[in-house]
């Protein structure tokens, strides 16, 4: 079993900090109460809107918003390769940006459209309340559920999935008004700017801040640590303006779109990408034990630092062997991870080192592990 970082005995690890940390990592990451206020939210916010539109109108436009919302979440989650998000913390980030952050934020902007203008307020304030309350979850995130906010990666999928979620109630309202005065083809204009176009834009400008609370996350540099999230606030909502000026300028969102825009969604691919092979060398970092004791061979541990070996080890599970065969890869592939990324936050001084958890984690990686073997045999 590999050591504390600084050489003394596992014994001497054992202080309160350890055992807070092995409480947090039992208590349940979300709590079903809160799930269920959330989605009772994000139901009343849909009812407010549906009572405003009418039962037809409401129904074609939460139709088209809801056609390509999977694919989007699907296209999200397709970055989350080496260690899957918690599904329940998934939920409440897309709950949350369609229900507290965006029925908070329509209070704020329209009381500033009353104040400035709606035109003013759209590029000048929707930005800054909208950001703000989007960014309140991954707050609460990073600063409480560390153990599954572990860089940029996940940063950028928790963002993605609040801005989802927020962009998701938007576009029924947006569908429901465009209708009601424009007829169907007011519709078909709508989702063509909104949901073809421009489908990506809360969850871009959100993940800025994702990405910054992602890459403080990782960083030994203290002055890092403070200014990254300050940093990816700051460009989500200048982004974020930039787009709504655009578009309240005719022509000009054109060029906002193709100059601006398309090139911050390619931009922020390439850092995912670059963040996944960062997240591979991690793997192989820090389960080198794991090789030289035999536990995982050569080949085992090339496959789990690499997305594409993952990739094409699953797929070869699920065809040659079928869905429990994938799954047991898939619990193999997460063990693994997990474990890696546990001794990258003891190496980094963000948890305490305690044996019951290395083992633990251990352990879980041997079981995934035989249950592989045994599946081979």
């Amino acid at each position: 079993m590999p050591t504390p970082p600084d050489g003394t005995a596992p014994a001497e690890f054992a202080t309160p900090a350890a055992a807070s940390t092995r409480a947090a990592a039992a208590a349940p990451l979300v709590r079903k109460r809160t799930l269920l206020a959330l989605a009772f939210g994000f139901a009343f916010v849909l009812w407010a809107t549906a009572a405003g539109f009418g039962a037809g109108v409401f129904s074609a436009a939460i139709t088209a918003a809801l056609l390509p919302l999977p694919v989007y979440i699907a296209l999200a989650l397709w970055l989350d390769r080496f260690e899957p998000e918690p599904k329940a913390m998934l939920a409440m980030a897309f709950l949350w940006g369609g229900s507290v952050a965006i029925l908070l934020a329509g209070f704020a902007n329209a009381s500033m459209d009353r104040v400035i203008g709606e035109r003013m307020s759209a590029i000048a304030t929707a930005p800054l309340f909208e950001e703000t309350l989007k960014a309140l979850i991954l707050l609460r995130f990073y600063s409480r559920k560390k153990t599954e906010f572990d860089g940029p990666v996940d940063g950028l999928i928790y963002a993605a999935m609040v801005g989802l979620g927020f962009a998701f109630v938007e576009n029924v309202d947006y569908y429901g008004r465009a209708l009601a005065k424009g007829g169907s083809m007011g519709l078909a204009m709508t989702f063509t700017l909104r949901g073809v176009m421009g489908p990506f834009s809360h969850p871009l400008f959100t993940s800025l801040t994702g990405l910054g609370l992602g890459i403080a996350r990782v960083t030994r540099r203290r002055w890092v640590r403070w200014t990254a999230p300050w940093l990816g606030f700051v460009l989500a909502v200048a982004l974020h303006a930039t787009w709504n000026a655009g578009a309240s300028m005719g022509c000009v969102f054109l060029a906002v779109y193709a100059g601006v825009m398309v090139p911050a969604m390619l931009g922020l691919l390439v850092v995912a990408g670059v963040s996944l092979k960062a997240e591979g060398r991690v793997i192989r970092a820090f389960l080198g034990d794991e090789r030289d004791r035999g536990i995982l061979s050569d080949a085992e541990f090339k496959t789990l630092g690499s997305v594409r070996g993952r990739l094409r080890a699953s797929l070869h599970a699920l065809f040659r062997h079928g869905w429990r065969a994938e799954r047991r890869r898939r619990a193999f592939h997460r063990a693994a991870s997990e474990l890696a990324f546990h001794r990258r936050r003891v190496a980094n001084g963000e948890e305490p080192y305690s044996e019951q958890i290395e083992t633990d984690f251990t352990n879980r990686l041997q079981a995934c592990h035989e249950a592989e073997a045994a599946r081979h045999a």
